[in-house]
């Protein structure tokens, strides 16, 4: 089922179905697509999620979910550019397999529609690709799928998301904000490359408009990441000194597992286990761009790559929150996407209580 938009301005650009609009990603796209023109329309499990969303009327919403081949073809039919932002997150028993088949059938649905191009958000993993955790293993597997696609792929890598409301942000947020010292596993020395919510942004909204010839011609992956590699000890370090807490005290052990740190998250966090345990496991694989050219390929973001101390003054701007927004026209998710949306996540407006502040300074 689809619902027809109106928009002031006739769109200029290409025609983007984005799968996966009310997510923290997908929310905060598609108004930058609609501000770069271009034609969009979504594929929406519950469209009555996107009732009060400003850019509802300018969009064509579509019902269905990546189970309902029927319905992703509808969906698909016409457009220029299918914008894949979804992932099971470990939410099934057997999510690999589900996310293989889901991928499979998107992919045969966008060869059958004729789209142009794939865009397509993944995460940063380790060259050696052995250790990889079972959330990590079943991205790369879904990036292989839309690679090997007759229709071009951009699979656009990022590691840690920094904005408020990113889960990844909000796990640190609480850690850090709540022990004042803390038993650690193994994995806060490993090697981690944020990126900023606005850069990871501006990347996916480039990678819908780069002309697709040279090594994009067919497809690609491409690693997008902050300027900063810091280990993910050193990036709660620095959360302490933006958030006006004393510098954190971390003993390493070597027995936590992932299951017991994702249990330990759960009494620190409000995450769902369902969402912390993946996001956990992946932790153990270093997350570091391999091939540094987005800039060159897709053009960098307005000012530069936003550095990890930056990323985290946009996301504090509110110290300790900030509280999610109850209505639209307190948030601006195009000129401050880093700030918390009506539509994110209960749990991403939680104010952790603070312990141990570092003194004012004078």
């Amino acid at each position: 089922m689809s619902t027809p938009h109106g928009s002031p301005d006739a769109p200029t650009g290409p025609r983007v179905l984005v799968i996966g609009a009310t997510g923290y990603i997908g929310s905060r796209l598609v108004p930058r697509l609609l501000a770069d023109g271009a034609d969009v329309s979504v594929l929406a499990r519950t469209p009555a999620r996107l009732d009060d969303v400003p850019w509802r009327d300018r969009v064509t919403v579509h019902e269905g979910g990546l189970g309902d081949e029927e319905a992703m073809l509808d969906a698909l039919r016409g457009a220029d550019v299918a914008c894949h932002l979804v992932h099971s997150m470990g939410h099934s028993a057997d999510f690999e397999t589900e996310e293989r088949e889901t991928t499979e059938a998107f992919v045969r649905a966008a060869e059958t529609a004729g789209v142009g191009r794939i865009v397509h958000l993944s995460g940063l993993h380790p060259e050696d690709e052995t250790d990889l955790s079972p959330h990590l293993r079943s991205r790369v597997e879904v990036g292989r799928i839309m690679l090997s696609s007759s229709v071009p792929a951009l699979v656009i890598q990022a590691g840690v998301v920094i904005g408020s409301g990113s889960a990844s942000f909000e796990m640190i947020r609480h850690l850090t904000t709540r022990l004042p010292g803390m038993v650690t596993p193994k994995w806060v020395s490993n090697r981690i490359q944020p990126i900023a919510v606005r850069d990871a942004v501006h990347y996916l909204a480039a990678a819908t408009t780069v002309p697709l010839d040279g090594d994009l011609a067919n497809g690609r992956i491409i690693d997008v990441g902050a300027p900063d590699v810091l280990t993910y000890g050193q990036m709660m370090q620095i959360y302490a000194e933006e958030a006006g807490l004393h510098r954190r005290l971390m003993v390493p052990v070597p027995v936590l597992t992932p299951k017991l740190s994702s249990l330990w998250m759960g009494l620190v966090t409000p995450l769902e286990p369902a969402l912390a345990r993946p996001l956990v496991e992946s932790l153990r694989c270093e997350a570091i761009v391999l091939n540094d050219d987005a800039d060159e390929v897709l053009g960098a973001p307005p000012g530069g790559r936003t550095s990890y101390r930056e990323a985290l003054r946009e996301a504090l701007r509110v110290p300790h929150g900030p509280a999610r927004p109850a209505l639209w026209p307190a948030a601006d998710p195009l000129g401050d996407p880093a700030r918390l949306l009506p539509s994110d996540a209960d749990w991403a407006g939680a104010r952790p209580p603070a312990v141990w502040h570092a003194r004012a300074r004078r």
